[in-house]
């Protein structure tokens, strides 16, 4: 005996496959769809088919571009500096920089990060294709901006000596405590990193 129809329960599996999104998540998706008389299932078909077709890569930097494009607009506008390069793991990391309103050098995709545990290993990712825009743009500084992970730290770890000897600036992205944090709350790794990157007043 069906408890619920097929094409519902297709939904509900098909929401639950998306990471982050467990059974009860996934049932209240599908329950919107189908209480709320909108047309929110019909612009959802329409991203989701529109998504394949729609959207590449850019060939210098990895970010996502509109497929019908060849370089990133963060790449090719004039306003923004090439010398500094900011090394992010997947595209999104790239947009949480880029609302600070603060960045104004150009990024770079690795598509990932070192995790031999995951199968993940440094050929996999655009490690070679970043130093070859050192030398191609003449880059000045390259920002490490990886998660303060163990395979954070193995990524930048293994670019920084990949870079090798080539004259170029190597920054990490500061450590240290989250504003509005008591210092009683904090872990220990977290408070030794706001120890090492201390500033003077």
């Amino acid at each position: 005996m069906q408890v619920l129809p097929p094409a519902l329960t297709d939904l509900i599996d098909a929401f639950g496959a998306l990471p982050g999104v467990g059974p009860r998540t996934a049932e209240r998706y599908a329950y919107y769809l189908v209480r709320h008389n909108t047309d929110a299932p019909a612009k959802l078909i329409s991203g989701l088919q529109d998504l394949r077709g729609g959207i590449g890569y850019c060939r210098k930097t990895f970010a996502l571009i509109s497929s019908d494009q060849e370089l990133s607009d963060l790449y090719t506008d004039p306003r923004r500096d090439k010398t500094t390069i900011a090394v992010v793991a997947e595209p999104f990391d790239l947009v949480a920089l880029e609302k600070t309103g603060q960045f104004h050098g150009t990024y770079h995709v690795l598509g990932g990060l070192v995790s031999p545990i995951d199968g993940v290993g440094p050929d996999q990712l655009h490690i070679a294709e970043l130093v070859a825009r050192i030398d191609d743009d003449d880059v000045k500084e390259i920002i490490l901006a990886t998660n303060a992970s163990v395979e954070g730290e193995s990524t930048a770890l293994y670019i920084q000596q990949q870079i090798g000897d080539r004259d170029v600036k190597i920054t990490r992205l500061a450590r240290g405590l989250p504003i509005g944090v008591d210092l009683e709350y904090a872990d220990q790794i977290t408070l030794g990193r706001a120890l090492e990157g201390r500033q003077t007043l």
